[in-house]
Formats: structure tokens, C-alpha cells, sequence
């Protein structure tokens, strides 16, 4: 029996984040559904008579200073946030696997231009490049998700360079290509399947900085414009009013975080998944 309790609670420990957030996901997909069907206010209409009003079963977390439902703007800004970073983290792994594959699979000159202009990106801190970008290509989402891809994809394609180059070296690898296989199927039967995790892993953690850079990114003008709604600009627009009415403020950063915490835990919860070292040792 004690041993039983013992591997129940061990499972328990493992699963428990992943059960948190099949939660959080449903949480937040039911909120997206609600968004779009049955909001009864809109989050662009301004309405001075009503601004800074505290909650009621009209408006249940009040009005922001322009007398907009602040529940209504949390939910559609959630939307522009995860949303954008969802698409630019997409767009980052298309750019980067196809470069990391190429450049560990045929080497030679296509890895040398490769990495001497990922070595470039890497030369300075993501957030530096990405702001001197979005100030050059101008406020708009547009701009930022192409600053960020451009900062974001030399992770993504080191990663897979890497593994490539050494999967290339195995066995089945040489034996595939004395078969006369063509690299386009060797990359897509053979060394596909062996960066998924490592990618899913790396995406994951990334997913919450990425959601930190365009809530940043807009809370200083360079992202989503107002007045579409959006959690970093909502936090710029509170900041007159956090001493009489700090909830402006307290609603968008709470959302932030717990958005970012839980994909850390995803993040987290996927590299021990995906980590065979420790898999083996505890085998």
C-alpha cells in the first residue's frame, strides 16, 4: 500500500502542471469564445460620463478613463497579446527550422553565410535588436512581429543545426543516403522526427518572453495602436490612475503574469518530458 501511495503521488507530481494548464487552456479559450459572441459592450466606445466607475453587474471590473468596460478591453486585449505571439512565434520557428536543417544537413557555404548572420543577431541582446528594429520599421504589430522573428529565429535554427549535424553522423543517416535516399526525404523521415521535442521545448519557454516583448512593446507606443485594446497598452493608459484606481493597472498585470508562469511551467514541464538523460537515470 505504501508503495502504491508512493508512485501515486509521484505521478501526481509529474502531472499536476499539465493539468493546470489543460485548465488554463480551457479557461482561456471559453473567455476567447465569450469575446467574440457575448460581450455586451464595446471595448472602443467612450463613454466620459461613466469613466473610472468601480465594479457592478454592468461593468464587472469597472471603467476605465474613458468610461469603456475594463472586462470587455482584458478579454479582447488577451486575444491581441496571445494572439500576436502565438503568430509571431510561428513565424520565427518557419524561418528558423528550414535554416537550421539546410545549414546542419549540406554544410559547407550555405552553413558558413548561415551562421556568420545568426553570429550577428547574437552579437547583442534580444531586446535591443528588436526595439532599434520596431523603431526603424515604425509603431504597428506588423513591424513588431517582424522585429521579433528576426531577433527570434537564430534560437531555433542553432538548435536544429545542431542536432542535424549530429544525427548526420549516425549510421542510419549514412545508410539512408548509400540507398540513394534524396535529402528532401532523409530531412523529412529521419531528422524531423528528431528535433520536434527539443523545438516544442525551446517554443514553449519562448512563448512567455515573446508575450513579455509585445505587452513591452506596447505599453511604449510600438505595438498594437490604440484603441484597439491590448494588455501592455492597457498598462500604459492606466498609469496616470494607479493611486485612485490601481485595478486599471492590477487587472492587465495580473493576466500578464499568470499567462507567462504557466507557460513557463509548460516550458519546464516538456524539457523534463523531453530530456533523456534524466528519463534514463531514473529508469
Amino acid at each position: 500500500m505504501k508503495v502504491l501511495s508512493n508512485n501515486s503521488g509521484r505521478s501526481f507530481r509529474r502531472k499536476w502542471p499539465l493539468l493546470l494548464l489543460s485548465l488554463f487552456t480551457v479557461v482561456v479559450l471559453m473567455s476567447i469564445i465569450h469575446a467574440l459572441f457575448f460581450l455586451r459592450h464595446d471595448p472602443t466606445l467612450t463613454d466620459l460620463g461613466n469613466r473610472l466607475q468601480g465594479m457592478s453587474l454592468q461593468h464587472p471590473l469597472g471603467t476605465d478613463h474613458l468610461g469603456r468596460d475594463v472586462f470587455t478591453r482584458l478579454l479582447l486585449g488577451g486575444q491581441q497579446t496571445l494572439g500576436y505571439s502565438f503568430l509571431a512565434l510561428f513565424a520565427a520557428l518557419v524561418v528558423g527550422i528550414p535554416v537550421g536543417l539546410l545549414s546542419g544537413y549540406f554544410g559547407g557555404w550555405i552553413d558558413r553565410i548561415f551562421m556568420r548572420l545568426a553570429d550577428g543577431f547574437l552579437a547583442f541582446p534580444d531586446m535591443i535588436v528588436a526595439i532599434i528594429l520596431a523603431g526603424l520599421l515604425g509603431p504597428g504589430m506588423e513591424s513588431l512581429i517582424l522585429a521579433i522573428v528576426m531577433v527570434k529565429w537564430v534560437s531555433y535554427a542553432r538548435v536544429v543545426r545542431s542536432i542535424v549535424m549530429a544525427e548526420s553522423r549516425k549510421d542510419y543517416i549514412l545508410i539512408a543516403r548509400t540507398n540513394g535516399l534524396p535529402p528532401h526525404a532523409i530531412i523529412r523521415k529521419h531528422l524531423l522526427p528528431h528535433i520536434i521535442g527539443q523545438v516544442l521545448v525551446l517554443a514553449s519557454l519562448d512563448l512567455g518572453k515573446v508575450i513579455l516583448l509585445i505587452s513591452a512593446f506596447s505599453y511604449i507606443g510600438l505595438g498594437v495602436q490604440p484603441p484597439i485594446p491590448e494588455w501592455g497598452g492597457m498598462l500604459n493608459d492606466s498609469r496616470p490612475y494607479f493611486q485612485s484606481t490601481p485595478g486599471l493597472m492590477l487587472y492587465p498585470g495580473l493576466a500578464i503574469v499568470i499567462v507567462v508562469l504557466c507557460t513557463n511551467w509548460l516550458g519546464d514541464w516538456l524539457r523534463d518530458r523531453y530530456d533523456v538523460r534524466k528519463t534514463a537515470e531514473q529508469e
